[in-house]
């Protein structure tokens, strides 16, 4: 008869899981961001695209890709769609007709100002002290370094209170 495992000793125990506790933190976060992004007419995902475009517009598809770590059959609806609503313009690049350029047009630049309310109502809404975000999100920037695809692996020391 197998022996019970408590849950500080257990290796597979569900409140133990990194994976489960970014799942979790990721759609309670996005759910934060729904009812503030739902007047710009904008998903969690749309807004990502919006914050790229206004920190580097123009970019082509594929650097808007690579820089929100989306794969282009992805992204191509929300570009769509943003399109669709006025927000930005893909066209052919003059330079590389291969390419798709996406800018901003006039409605999608003003929408900008509308967005700089956003981060002070997430934080507020958390509930959180600023500086313990900051470190979160350093961790997790960390945290997706660590799991980029040829990163290389240093074994962690496993650490038992």
């Amino acid at each position: 008869m197998a022996e019970a495992v408590s849950d500080q000793d257990d290796l597979l125990a569900l409140e133990r899981q990194v994976c489960f506790a970014l799942s979790v933190a990721a759609r309670g976060v996005v759910a934060v961001y729904r009812p503030l992004l739902e007047p710009m007419g904008l998903t969690h995902p749309q807004y990502l695209v919006m914050l790229a475009l206004w920190q580097y517009a123009p970019l082509s598809v594929k650097d808007l890709s690579g820089l929100l770590q989306l794969d282009p059959g992805t992204l191509s609806p929300l570009l769509k769609r943003l399109e669709a609503i006025g927000y930005v313009r893909r066209e052919r690049d003059a330079r590389d007709e291969r390419s798709l350029s996406v800018t901003l047009t006039v409605a999608g630049r003003d929408l900008r100002a509308q967005a700089e309310g956003i981060p002070p109502a997430v934080v507020e809404r958390l509930g959180l002290p600023l500086t313990e975000l900051q470190n979160l999100h350093e961790a997790l920037t960390r945290v997706i370094a660590a799991a980029q695809p040829g990163q290389p692996r240093r074994p962690a020391p496993l650490i038992k209170d």
